[in-house]
């Protein structure tokens, strides 16, 4: 680090930067007009330099960040000079854009300083339709990403503070709910706007001739304690691999395959073996899955580690052509910030446990992720994401799996929704959404369990499904250190008539009035399940989270018939037994 830099204004700036991140996202919060945006958060705000290298991020959804300096390079790459103070730029296209998937737009706003172009404020949001086969997006029938919905490049949509009208008029002809989308968009442009304010007053408050040094210096702290964790590691080479068992359309034999090298430089993380891209929607763009190592390294390590590009300067990543990792057009994509994205990061932690088993974590699940769309009773066009259907992360050394938090590529960051909202704003009432019971794996600690639920929607609707694993299949979550897989995702349709339909398949689907019920997978279990101290097996029986039958089963725990009490002289039995 530059000596005249001195460490106080150098952590200073780096918390401005991320403040000025949290900043965009309460804007984008308070402003979004779709649920998905303002309850369950499903946007992510960040901050490059004037290269596109990624500075600061907002604790948004990491899938979304990881790579996004891909977007601003590209926006570098196509426009060049003609990037003009007040321009704002937007783009979506994983394949000659830096995008992930279609569905997330990015806007990005460059900021400028007396003149020089110093930094971008970005915000990357879930659109709630963007037009494709399916409404919602999520079209599972997908086969190529032309039946996907609208492709983005990179495109100028302000121009030195001026709307393109025509531009705008055609982004609102390709969606289904074209009033969500004009609301949604403006709230990423004026979150955006607050975030290109904030930086250019940063970077006036340390002279915009030295804040690229701040900045270069705080990508080399963050290189630093990266560097500073890897070296915990032994030097060596680990394999690891994650099935993935659907392809949409039937059950496949594909995995992601990888060699994780600690040497004297760094890392590299190879997916030399990987299967081939698939037929289905779950293939990854570079950008997409180099945020899920970016963003599994980052969770592997101490919890507060800088999220920016510097913290990884020192990882080679290497993604074979045409494989699940790295798609080749036209290859459908839509749902690959979660699969395989799920995979990714499982694969890594894997290898990185066989370095380091006390940072082992178990297994979080795969599940199905539903997207239900029909009219309202005026008539006007509604999706529903099912976000309140959560899964559950897998438990780790010392402590349980953490209950209903969702997908593994959110970390938490997608928050659930409030019921009370959606059934004013959906044509929808909620019977429930609690605790599954004996949905965790079992363990000395416990995985977390998903959640419980079940909707009546009330008009005629599609639905459409995205199958992480095969419903009542093998379990996609697993247990470290003698613990045991989460339970599977188990969902039921129930029509009008008394029919029952459980979808087992990626698909689209169109029913009448229906009530739709999802038991959600649940966590891994991390140690030998009959070590657990009886007193917190005790207490999940309360919860409602373990039943009596599998408190005494799973973990030779005797529970009285109540439920409230421990049966010392049974539990002590049955351990002397079990154990």
């Amino acid at each position: 680090m530059n000596p005249a830099l001195d460490p106080i204004t150098l952590a200073l700036v780096q918390n401005r930067l991320d403040h000025i991140s949290h900043q965009m996202g309460w804007v984008m919060t308070r402003t979004a007009r779709s649920p998905h945006l303002t309850q369950s958060h499903d946007f992510s705000c960040y901050i490059t330099d004037a290269r596109g290298i990624l500075m600061s991020q907002a604790d948004g959804i990491p899938i979304h960040t990881g790579g996004g300096g891909f977007a601003v390079r590209a926006i570098l790459r196509d426009f060049k000079e003609a990037i003009a103070p007040d321009d704002v730029f937007l783009l979506s296209d994983p394949y000659t854009a830096g995008g992930n998937h279609l569905p997330d737009w990015v806007i990005a706003r460059p900021v400028f300083v007396s003149g020089k172009l110093v930094a971008f404020a970005c915000n990357r949001a879930h659109q709630v339709d963007i037009g494709g086969g399916a409404a919602g997006t999520y079209n599972s029938a997908a086969t190529e990403i032309f039946h996907e919905g609208i492709r983005l490049p990179v495109l100028k949509l302000i121009e030195t503070g001026r709307v393109r009208e025509d531009l705008w008029r055609f982004l609102l002809l390709n969606t289904r709910l074209p009033d969500a989308l004009d609301g949604d968009v403006r709230a990423m442009i004026g979150s955006t706007r607050i975030g290109a304010e904030r930086i250019a007053a940063l970077v006036e408050e340390v002279g915009a001739d030295r804040a690229g040094e701040f900045f270069e210096a705080v990508l080399d702290h963050a290189d630093r304690r990266f560097r500073a964790s890897v070296s915990r590691l032994p030097k060596g080479s680990w394999k690891a691999e994650e099935p993935m068992d659907h392809d949409c359309f039937q059950p496949v034999d594909s995995a992601i395959v990888l060699t994780l090298t600690v040497g004297e430089s760094g890392l590299i993380v190879d997916f030399d073996g990987t299967s081939p891209q698939m037929r289905g929607f779950k293939n990854s763009s570079i950008a997409n899955s180099t945020s899920a190592v970016f963003m599994a390294l980052a969770a592997f390590f101490e919890a507060d580690l800088p999220k920016n590009e510097g913290t990884f300067r020192s990882v080679e990543i290497r993604l074979p052509e045409g494989t699940l990792v790295n798609a080749r057009l036209p290859a459908a994509m839509t749902a690959n910030t979660v699969y395989p994205a799920h995979e990714i990061i499982h694969a890594i932690w894997k290898a990185l446990a066989q370095a380091l088993p006390e940072r082992a974590s178990a297994g979080w699940p795969k599940t199905m992720s539903t997207r239900m769309s029909g009219l309202r009773p005026n008539g006007d066009h509604y999706v529903m994401h099912g976000f309140p259907a959560a899964a559950a992360s897998g438990a780790v050394a010392g402590r349980d799996g953490i209950n209903m938090i969702g997908n593994l590529i959110t970390l938490g960051g997608l928050t659930l929704p409030n019921l009370e909202d959606y059934e004013q704003f959906y044509p929808v009432r909620f019977h429930r959404q609690e605790f599954r019971c004996d949905g965790g794996g079992p363990g000395r600690f416990r995985g977390g369990t998903g959640c419980d639920y079940e909707v009546e929607l009330f008009t005629p609707a599609e639905y459409s499904f995205m199958i992480g694993a095969i419903p009542g299949g093998r379990p996609s979550s697993f247990g470290v250190e003698g613990g045991k897989p989460g339970a599977t995702t188990m969902p039921t349709l129930s029509l009008a008539d008394g029919t029952k339909i459980h979808p087992d398949n990626a698909s689209v689907e169109r029913y009448g009035p229906t009530t739709y019920h999802v038991l959600a997978p649940g966590g891994g279990g991390f140690g030998n399940p009959k070590t657990r101290d009886p007193s917190r097996v005790s207490r999940d029986v309360r919860d409602g989270i373990v039943s009596i039958a599998a408190a005494e089963r799973e973990y030779a725990v005797a529970i009285t018939s109540d439920g409230l009490h421990i049966d010392e002289a049974r539990t002590l039995q049955l351990r002397r037994v079990q154990r």
